[in-house]
This record gives structure tokens, C-alpha cells and sequence, in this order.
């Protein structure tokens, strides 16, 4: 199955553009993600020897309740700039101080590209922390990261479960869903360091008793239960990347699976439509004379 990217690949390509060197051109580019993200590049007051990078997240409060604010300021030290009006967090690329070596600059656009990845690593970061150090952290964390759907961290002494609640547009998707999901269960048994995939549909698991989780037909919630092997320090970077794209990963492969499907049934019906065409009889013929002895065929 495809894993999806956890850069934005449009600002990967339009920082690489710019940091190659030659003349220094405006630019102005909005980009949209996935969970109602949006991105924008411009030249903060025209300066085209600087670009501006800037994101906006609904959900970007949320996540400054668990030091989203500190943890971009470790990250991108003195990129940090004054947040541009309608966004939430804002980086200032000076194009002249770039660092001199190829290498330098691509770990540069590769952290720029993680911007995203980064706010949501916020969250994680801090309920692995408190997981490692046994104090079990605060009761729920609640992240909603969609207007319908939300995330839920909780820390314990052995374990970190993080659940994410989904909305399943189609009866059909939950079915597929349910198929998908057993896959993850099937994928355990095969290796046993992978964390445990619990799905529950329409009612939330028991660690979500007694909150506002939603419930319904097209409700469902899927579990992960990290255990230390999974949140400690060397491990932790590697999870946070695979697991906070899990909810548009679930969705974009159901996706996928339909069109496969549908292509499957296009193809089949027509092949039967050739099928009938060749079993349909050929219509009977009857040759006839007219009275100057030439031949007709009537259908």
C-alpha cells in the first residue's frame, strides 16, 4: 500500500526553484492540504530576496495547548517571524544567507516542507514524554482536526493509545473500511513489534466513555495503542510520521479501492455486452426474383 507523503511536495518544488540562484522573482503561491490546511508563499512588503512561508490550521489552538508554539521555535530558531495576518505560524527565508553547500540547502527545504508534520508532532511529543517519565499526563488530549472528526491522545505508564474518530461519507465505506482495517490485524501477526490496531464502528471504544465522542452509523474509531518501543526518543520521529497521516491514509486508500472496483465492473460488463453481441442470431434471409429475372435479398 502507498504511503503518503508527510511533506508538502509544492513547496519542496518551489523552494528548490527558488534556492538554485540567478535572479530573484516574485512569487505568490497558495496551497491547500489535506484537513483544511492552507499554505502560502509570498515576498513579505515585494522584498524578492526573501520568501515568507506561511500556514494556516483550524485546529492550530488546539495544538498550542501542548507546546506547539515551543517546539516550532526549536525547530526553526530564527526562521520564526511575525505571523502573517489570517495565518497561524509564519517562517522569513532570507535568499541571500542561504547556506553555501547543496546539502545544507536541501535539509533545509526538507525541514521547511515538514512544516505541517511538525505542528502536529506537538501533541505526540509531549504524551510520549509523559509516558517515558510514568506520570500518565493529563486525563485526554482532543485535537479536531476536521469539523466533524477529532483525534484523542491519552498517556499511560505503559502505553500511549491515540484514537482517531472518522465520518464515512458512504454505507460501502464502512465496509471497506472494516476489510482495511483487518488487514492492520492480520499485519500484527506477522510482525509483533508493530503497535495494535483496534476499529470499533458506530459506538466509541471504552477509553472514550463518558467524553462528547460522536456516535452514528458512519462513526468510526480507530485505536492505536503505542507501547515504549514505539514512543522512545530514537523510535518517536519515525511514528509521529507514519501515524498523524493515518486518518487521510485510511480514506485515500477506501478511495482507491472503489475506483479499482468500479474500473473491475466497467471492464466485466464489457466483456458481457461483447458476449451477447456474439450470441445474438443472425437474421433470417430470403432471396427473391423480379420479373426481369434479377435477384433481391428481403431482410
Amino acid at each position: 500500500m502507498i504511503l503518503l507523503e508527510i511533506n508538502n511536495r509544492i513547496i519542496e518544488e518551489t523552494l528548490r526553484a527558488k534556492f538554485t540562484g540567478g535572479k530573484f522573482e516574485s512569487v505568490d503561491i497558495t496551497i491547500a492540504d489535506f484537513d483544511g490546511v492552507q499554505f502560502h508563499i509570498s515576498n513579505p512588503d515585494g522584498e524578492k530576496s526573501k520568501l515568507r512561508l506561511s500556514i494556516s490550521m483550524k485546529f492550530y489552538a488546539d495544538l498550542q495547548k501542548y507546546g506547539a508554539d515551543e517546539l516550532l521555535k526549536k525547530v526553526y530558531g530564527s526562521l520564526m517571524t511575525t505571523t502573517e495576518e489570517a495565518y497561524d505560524v509564519s517562517l522569513l527565508i532570507d535568499l541571500e544567507q542561504l547556506p553555501s553547500d547543496e546539502n545544507g540547502k536541501e535539509e533545509l527545504i526538507q525541514k521547511l516542507a515538514l512544516l505541517k508534520r511538525n505542528c502536529f508532532a506537538s501533541v505526540f511529543e509531549k504524551y510520549f514524554d509523559y509516558q517515558q517519565a510514568g506520570s500518565g499526563g493529563e486525563q485526554h488530549a482532543v485535537i479536531n482536526y476536521r469539523d466533524d472528526e477529532s483525534m484523542y491522545l491519552q498517556a499511560q505508564d505503559d502505553r500511549v493509545t491515540v484514537i482517531f474518530s472518522t465520518v464515512f461519507k458512504d454505507d460501502d465505506d464502512v465496509i471497506i473500511g472494516k476489510v482495511f482495517m483487518q488487514e492492520f490485524k492480520e499485519g500484527r501477526r506477522a510482525s509483533q513489534t508493530a503497535p495494535q490496531v483496534l476499529f470499533s464502528h458506530k459506538e466509541p471504544p471504552k477509553e472514550l466513555q463518558g467524553t462528547d465522542a460522536k456516535t452514528g452509523d458512519n462513526i468510526g474509531y480507530i485505536t492505536f495503542v503505542l507501547e515504549p518501543r514505539h514512543t522512545k526518543p530514537e523510535a518517536r520521529d519515525s511514528t509521529i510520521n507514519l501515524i498523524h497521516t493515518f486518518r487521510n491514509y485510511l480514506h485515500y486508500h477506501i478511495k482507491c479501492s472503489k475506483a479499482y472496483l468500479h474500473s473491475r465492473m466497467r471492464a466485466r460488463t464489457s466483456e458481457f455486452i461483447k458476449v451477447l453481441n456474439r450470441a445474438r442470431p443472425e437474421p433470417k434471409t430470403t432471396e427473391k426474383k423480379t420479373i426481369t429475372g434479377k435477384t433481391f435479398v428481403r431482410q
